[in-house]
Formats: structure tokens, C-alpha cells, sequence
């Protein structure tokens, strides 16, 4: 179930309904098992078979942590069954196409012929959505378990409310256990503030997605379904920038509203995007950008391989190693490899070099720290977006070649797309400079003009409105 989808309007109408009346009632049971249920219905309207993946992977882990608990001297192996139970549905449903096709160019190398890619079974090639959000989420829960930071909760349900629910179950962001269960525990009542704001987090949200990133999208898809027609590099580096911008409103879109969601049913979700390509460097860019992913990486991989306590050229190593995975967290192809890899030089090189804080102390030296991080950026999201090596190289090529005019601008998509990417990079320096000019308003005006912008973002929504897509990282 889409969050841009009215069927979506209408399961949250009534969900919200009925929680008003079940949250009142003292049976914290009939409370985890409506929020159980609702989220099982949440996901099973894309395709109810998939659930039983959601359960394994939540049985596994459920059981696993009780195990850690009641049994200390085989907690190792309770964790390890549990990783690789995780890891193991990921790598059958989301990496057995690609693990077999790498196979097959091996073995051809050796002189020998298969075709094991051709005979993966069918189920297999179906990507469950968020497939790599939960199972991360539930993984966490057992290792947090392990290392003690957590006690395991007895109650099935309470568990499971903690795993499935839908806000953020299949788009993250992702929530860790000793986050979430405490608030799962009491379901507290919601207060004013905590609805205002909610509200005001879905609205925007669906602004970011439907108006900006939907409007962006067409410029970014022309491009990219026409790479071999043009060398023109004005061009590339429009289609690029379009990209970057649209999968930020898309993904800090959807998170947006499932931390207003959060906030309905009287939960917090920590914030998982802060203005990523205001970044000075690619160690901030990080920082600010799929917060909740990238800091599960640094908890639960980087820091355990050893960190940077095991001196520099380790926490070289170790991060290298961090950031690949990462690239193939987002995706079963060698393009996504090798983004998380250019990454893992960026930083590396930055460590070396120290540039980004050297260049800052030169006159307009903070500018440039931006421009460059934002053009290294750019030049990643080229592997990150391309169908295939080739055609990043192509379109890398193709920006450095500058090459061409503005002709391009006669196209309808790309104009259209140009004047959604200037409204976006627009409203985008308002909020990071928080320019709030109702604030000079007398503090009785100020809620009618916050619900001003409110009003006009959601009649955006209605009216100006692009194409329908399915969020970005649904694939992931």
C-alpha cells in the first residue's frame, strides 16, 4: 500500500479512528495486536505471501533474542543463527539473481558453461518491498540483545508491533528496538502539539513527494531512457542535479510523513534526513543523509570490525569494507558496488588530506567545501541511477566533456523539470535557513499563518501534483 495512494487515505482514516477508542482501553495486548494487524493488512495489499517472510524473519529473531537471555553460555550461537537468517532471506530473495549471473561469468572465464542464472526460480526475482528495512530492524533487535543493551521482551505481540509497524516498515526509517518498544509498551496519548506537528510533517512530506520529486521525475526518466542520444554535458549535469534533488524529496518525503504518522500514534522517530547537500565534506554528507542506514552501518559493522581503534589503515580497511556493503544493501548490481566504493574513496581521501577542513579557512573556502562535495556527490548518484557500468561511464564521460548548448531546454520535460528543480533548490534554502517570516507576525497571527502554508502546500498536492511513482527506495 502506497502512501500516495487514496486506498492509503482510507486505511488511515479508519486506523486512526479505532486507535482513539483501543489506545484508551488498558489491554496492552489488544493494543499490540490492532497495531500487528493493521500493519500484516498495510502490507499484505501489495502481496499477502510476503508476510510470512515478515514472520520468519521476526520469529527468527523474536526466538533468537530469548535464547541470548535464557541461555548466556550459547549466546554466541543464537547470534549467529540469527545473522544468518537475516542475511540468508536477503541473499535468496534479493541477491540470488545476481550472485548466480556473477557465477556464470566466472565459470565462462574458467572455460566452463552453465546457466544457473537462467534456472533461479520465480519467486525468487519478486523483491519483496522493504525486504531490507526490516530485516535490518529485526537483526538489530537481536544484537542490541547480545551486547546487552537491551532486555528481550517475552510477549510475541509486543515484539512484532515493534517489527511490522507500517509507518515505517517498508521504507524505513530504520527504528531500533530500544527506541521503539518503550514507547510501544504504554501507547501513550497524543497531545496537541504532537498532533499540530504531525500534521504539519505529512503535509509536508507528501508536498516533497508528490509535487516536487513527481515533477522532477520526468526530466530525470527522459534522460535516462535517451542516454545514447546526447553528449550534450549542460545537459547531464541538469539531468543529474534533477536526480540528486528528486531522491531526496522522494525519500525524506516518505519519511516525513512516517514520522507524522509516528506522532499520531504517540511515538517519536528520530529524524533521517538534515539537509544532506548543505554538507561540507562527504563525512558530513553522511551524517545528514539516511541517517537512521548509515548510522545501523557504523553500530552494527564498522564499529564491531574494529572501528578506527585498531589504527589508521585499519579504519581504512573497515570503512571501505562498511561502505561497499552499503552499496549493496541498496541494490543487487555492480553500479551499486561501485558507489558505495567511490564513496569509500571520498572519505578516504578526506581523511588523507584533511581538504575540506583546509579549504574552509580560505576566503569563500566554505563555498567551495560545498560545491565540491556536491559535484563528488553527482558524480556518484551517475552509478547509483545508470541501468548498467557502461552507461554511468557514458554519462560521466559526458559531463566532463563540456560539450553542447541549451538546446536542450526546448524539450517540455526538461524545461518543466528545470522550473521544479528551481522552485525545490528554492524552498530547499528557505528551511535550512529557517526563514520563517510569520515569526514577525504577533504570536496570536502565527497559527493561521503556519496553517497558511499548510493550505497552500496541500492544495499543491491536489492541483500541482506530477505523474504518480512509486516511492524510490520501495525497491531497495
Amino acid at each position: 500500500m502506497l502512501f500516495n495512494s487514496f486506498i492509503f487515505l482510507v486505511f488511515g482514516a479508519i486506523f486512526f479512528s479505532l486507535l482513539y477508542f483501543i489506545r484508551r482501553l488498558q489491554q496492552p495486548n489488544l493494543r499490540w495486536g490492532y497495531l500487528v494487524a493493521a500493519s500484516f493488512f498495510f502490507y499484505g495489499w501489495w502481496d499477502w505471501r510476503f508476510l510470512f517472510l515478515i514472520l520468519a524473519s521476526g520469529f527468527i529473531d523474536y526466538f533468537g533474542a530469548r535464547g541470548i537471555y535464557r541461555y548466556p553460555g550459547r549466546r554466541k550461537l543464537f547470534l549467529v543463527l540469527s545473522v544468518l537468517g537475516n542475511v540468508g532471506s536477503l541473499a535468496v530473495f534479493k541477491y540470488s539473481a545476481f550472485i548466480a549471473g556473477n557465477l556464470d561469468r566466472l565459470l565462462a572465464l574458467a572455460g566452463m558453461e552453465s546457466h544457473l542464472a537462467e534456472n533461479v526460480p520465480g519467486f525468487m526475482l519478486l523483491l519483496p518491498v522493504g525486504i531490507s528495512f526490516y530485516t535490518f530492524q529485526s537483526m538489530s533487535y537481536t544484537i542490541d540483545v547480545y551486547r546487552g543493551v537491551l532486555k528481550p521482551t517475552r510477549n510475541v505481540l509486543h515484539f512484532f508491533a515493534y517489527l511490522s509497524l507500517f509507518p515505517q516498515l517498508v521504507a524505513g526509517p530504520i527504528v531500533r528496538a530500544r527506541d521503539l518498544m518503550p514507547q510501544l509498551k504504554h501507547l501513550r496519548p497524543t497531545n496537541e502539539p504532537e498532533r499540530w506537528n504531525g500534521l504539519k510533517l505529512i503535509i509536508i512530506g507528501y508536498f516533497k513527494k508528490v509535487v516536487l520529486a513527481d515533477n522532477i521525475a520526468p526530466m530525470v526518466n527522459s534522460g535516462f531512457a535517451n542516454i545514447h542520444q546526447t553528449d550534450n554535458a549542460p545537459f547531464w549535469w541538469m539531468v543529474m542535479i534533477g536526480f540528486a534533488f528528486q531522491i531526496y524529496f522522494d525519500f525524506s518525503g516518505y519519511s516525513d510523513i512516517a514520522r507524522g504518522l509516528a506522532k499520531w500514534m504517540g511515538l517519536h522517530f528520530r529524524i533521517n534526513f538534515n539537509h544532506p547537500y548543505h554538507s561540507r565534506s562527504l563525512r558530513e554528507f553522511w551524517n545528514r543523509w539516511h541517517i537512521s542506514l548509515s548510522t545501523w552501518f557504523r553500530d552494527y559493522l564498522y564499529i564491531p570490525l574494529g572501528g578506527s581503534r585498531k589504527g589508521r589503515l585499519n579504519a581504512h580497511i573497515f570503512m571501505w569494507i562498511t561502505m561497499v556493503v552499503s552499496g549493496l544493501w541498496h541494490g543487487a548490481a555492480w553500479t551499486f558496488v561501485i558507489w558505495g566504493a567511490l564513496h569509500a574513496f571520498y572519505i578516504s581521501l578526506e581523511r588523507l588530506t584533511r581538504w575540506p577542513r583546509k579549504l574552509s579557512r580560505l576566503p569563500g573556502g566554505v563555498f567551495l567545501s560545498i560545491l565540491i562535495t556536491n559535484v563528488l556527490v553527482l558524480a556518484g548518484w551517475v552509478f547509483f541511477r545508470a541501468e548498467s557500468y557502461g552507461d554511468a561511464v557514458k554519462i560521466l564521460a559526458d559531463m566532463f566533456s563540456w560539450k553542447g548548448g541549451g538546446d536542450f531546454i526546448l524539450n517540455p520535460e526538461i524545461r518543466n523539470g528545470m522550473i521544479w528543480l528551481g522552485v525545490s533548490l528554492a524552498i530547499e534554502l528557505v528551511t535550512y535557513f529557517r526563514f520563517k517570516p510569520h515569526l514577525l507576525l504577533p504570536v496570536r497571527y502565527r497559527r493561521a499563518a503556519d496553517l497558511l502554508y499548510l493550505l497552500i502546500m496541500l492544495l499543491a498536492c491536489i492541483y500541482l501534483r506530477g505523474e504518480g511513482n512509486v516511492f524510490i527506495y520501495f525497491q531497495f
